[in-house]
């Protein structure tokens, strides 16, 4: 059995650190690069892509809203124009920085608000999906189970991969709770155990205690979690204990 592991990363800017990328790099097989809107600077997006290259890590564009000073998590009103403008500039931005490097951008996955409102909104799922098969009809997008993403997709022919969080709560359709706080961070070894079984049995617990259906193709470890580089070495442990292998989308 393979599942790949994602990390949205890139996110300093200028002299502010965020995340704990040069540790969480070593344990990932696919990284979402921020892109310059919502975090991350050219400095950063450098680096980043370079050290996915050094560890044989998948590069993915991670754009969101312009909003800086929320981080992206500001739900904005935009027209289907404008998003798909967004798009082209942010994963234009980062597939350069990849092709100076050798490297092509494996996937895209949207960031924050952007993600969240396109989840359920199929003209902003189109308009980013549009974008995307603009810059490559191989670009695979990394989305909620039952979106408006994934049903868009499906009708594009656009590779929807769904996906998981080892670090959030999840709702009983499978979606996540946008909440900087996730189950319990201090109990990595029920958290890993949890990430095991949204692989191998396709079910994880929602807050309210009942279990409910995910399609765990890839899990998502935010590298700014406090906790994040632990957490993620528990699941590698319990992973080998239960013979999941850890691969790229693109390998798997």
């Amino acid at each position: 059995m393979k599942v790949d592991l994602n990390c949205d990363m890139g996110e300093s800017f200028g002299l502010y650190k965020m995340g704990s990328d040069e540790e969480m790099i070593k344990y990932i097989s696919s990284a979402n690069i921020a892109c310059g809107y919502h975090a991350g600077d050219p400095q950063v997006m450098r680096k980043t892509v370079q050290m996915a290259k050094e560890y044989g890590v998948a590069i993915g564009a991670h754009p969101g809203f312009p909003d800086q000073m929320g981080f992206g998590r500001r739900y904005m009103t935009c027209t289907p124009d404008e998003i798909r403008d967004y798009i082209l500039y942010q994963v234009g931005a980062l597939r350069e920085f990849a092709s100076c490097f050798q490297l092509e951008l494996q996937h895209c996955k949207p960031h924050g608000a952007l993600y969240m409102m396109a989840m359920d909104d199929e003209k902003i799922a189109r308009a980013i999906l549009e974008a995307l098969v603009s810059v490559s009809k191989e670009m695979i997008v990394f989305a909620l189970q039952n979106s408006a993403v994934e049903w868009v997709g499906q009708q594009m022919g656009v590779q929807v991969v769904r996906e998981v969080y080892a670090d959030r709560e999840h709702t009983k359709e499978g979606s996540i709770v946008l909440t900087r706080t996730g189950p319990n961070i201090q109990d990595y070894e029920a958290m890993a155990a949890r990430v095991v079984r949204m692989v191998k049995e396709g079910v994880v617990l929602t807050p309210d205690g009942e279990e409910t259906q995910v399609h765990a193709e890839t899990i998502c470890i935010h590298a700014d979690t406090p906790g994040a580089v632990e957490l993620t070495r528990h699941i590698h442990e319990a992973f080998r204990i239960a013979g999941i292998a850890i691969e790229p989308i693109r390998k798997s």
